[in-house]
């Protein structure tokens, strides 16, 4: 089976590549895996001052793989060493971001993305809940945004993603807007790169202690329901689930 996340190294950034396009890059074990894998050898690089998260395709991250969806238990893993890693995390986005995906994003230290980007937590729709997700996501969101495209599953666009606190810039070109930020952490000293980066991830890295193991739990008792089979069966067979109105 070919590799699932693509790595390289330029100048002191490590781009770790979400490369699953047959699956919209959804999170499936292999895909977490590996991932994880790349952000400890990156973290473990003193030559690397910066991570890099980007896509190849139209679709940053799907969500969970439903036909085989990983283990939430290693998600929420995928989800800590992401927000511990001694070295910024940086999200590049040109595509669409879905339910799991957006806790990638949130557990990023920056996130840039481009015009054609969209957003959705679809998990309602499933019978499901963004559970583990909303662990990196509430502590940076609107609380009233977060209440409203948490329950509705309404898709967004990177201008309405900025203003909610999901992505810190969005751009016409996601590359020069990131130009300047990548200079600035070339520039920065590990040790300063470290502190500073425990520092504003303080809340999320307390909410992952406090809250992971019960919404690990929830997420898996939520993917064993019978509303959940009902969701995601309708969701391949593009239907509406029994309960739509």
């Amino acid at each position: 089976m070919p590799p699932t996340v693509a790595a390289a190294h330029h100048r002191g950034i490590a781009t770790l590549t979400l490369d699953s396009p047959a699956n919209r890059n959804a999170l499936s074990a292999d895909l977490v895996g590996e991932l994880r894998a790349a952000l400890a050898a990156a973290g473990a690089d003193p030559a690397v001052r910066a991570v890099v998260l980007t896509h190849t395709g139209t679709t940053f991250c799907a969500g969970a793989d439903l036909t085989a969806p990983c283990d939430p238990a290693d998600f929420l893993a995928l989800l800590r060493e992401i927000t511990e890693l001694p070295r910024p995390v940086v999200a590049r986005v040109t595509g669409h971001v879905r339910a799991g995906g957006l806790g990638l994003l949130g557990a990023c230290d920056i996130a840039a993305a481009g015009p054609q980007s969209s957003y959705a937590f679809t998990e309602t729709h499933l019978g499901l809940a963004p559970a583990v997700i909303s662990i990196p996501l509430l502590p940076r969101l609107d609380a009233r945004a977060a209440g409203r495209y948490f329950l509705t599953a309404e898709p967004f666009d990177a201008a309405e993603a900025a203003r909610i606190g999901l992505l810190t810039l969005h751009a016409e070109h996601v590359d020069e807007a990131l130009e300047p930020v990548l200079a600035g952490l070339r520039k920065a000293s590990p040790q300063g790169l470290e502190h500073a980066k425990a520092l504003t991830t303080a809340a999320v890295r307390e909410a992952l202690d406090r809250d992971g193991a019960r919404l690990t739990e929830l997420s898996a008792g939520l993917f064993a329901s019978a509303e959940a089979r009902e969701g995601i069966t309708a969701r391949f067979e593009r239907r509406d689930p029994a309960w739509a109105l």
